[in-house]
């Protein structure tokens, strides 16, 4: 799977500080490096919604269907999505989750031939690839373009960063957790210790 950021709000903690000290009528307590402490004392009040005012976006390709149907229930993020009804997966690529015990992995590829086989077979027999798809796998590869603002994301770390979490969601939003943590710290490092909870 990769990640990609592919844009992120310029100068996100000033835009949240900024928007925040509205509220407060404060803007005059706007200085350099201030924005970092004001957002950690809104997210202790619960007060997030100034965090709203940042938005990112991400490039996540290399996944399985499985994992996007879990991503796109977050109503509150746009998205975009490799579509199974235009593009021909003849040739699909799929994900084998890491519970296939290596003596089994064999086994596992031939089951996703048989499906290829079967795609191909509806195909030939004349239903167009928006049917045709009826019997692709959740393993198969996808790639997605989301887009949300911070606090959705705080909330999507929140739940898909919790060690119940499917394995492949996890992954996909620890690394976008580091990611903004980095360009946003004062927004996201309170959530790195999620990433510690396995």
């Amino acid at each position: 799977m990769k990640i990609k950021l592919l844009a992120i709000t310029p100068r996100a903690e000033e835009v949240i500080e900024r928007a925040g000290r509205v509220c407060y009528r404060s803007a005059d307590k706007c200085a350099p490096g201030s924005a970092a402490g004001f957002i950690a004392r809104l997210i202790a009040m619960g007060h997030e919604s100034p965090l709203e005012h940042a938005y990112a976006t991400f490039h996540i390709s290399g996944c399985s269907r499985a994992m996007t149907h879990q991503l796109v229930r977050h109503r509150l993020i746009s998205v975009s999505q490799q579509s199974q009804r235009y593009v021909d997966e003849k040739s699909f690529e799929f994900v084998t989750p890491p519970s296939v015990p290596e003596e089994r992995r064999d086994e596992f590829r031939q089951d996703m031939e048989t499906i290829r086989a079967m795609y191909a077979k509806w195909q030939a027999q004349g239903l167009r690839k928006e049917d045709a798809r009826f019997v692709l796998p959740n393993a198969c590869t996808s790639e997605i373009v989301i887009s949300a603002n911070f606090r959705e994301f705080r909330h999507i770390f929140a739940v898909r960063c919790d060690r119940r979490a499917q394995w492949e969601i996890r992954e996909a939003c620890a690394a976008m957790l580091r990611e903004l943590c980095a360009r946003a710290p004062g927004v996201f490092r309170d959530q790195l210790g999620l990433l510690e909870k396995k």
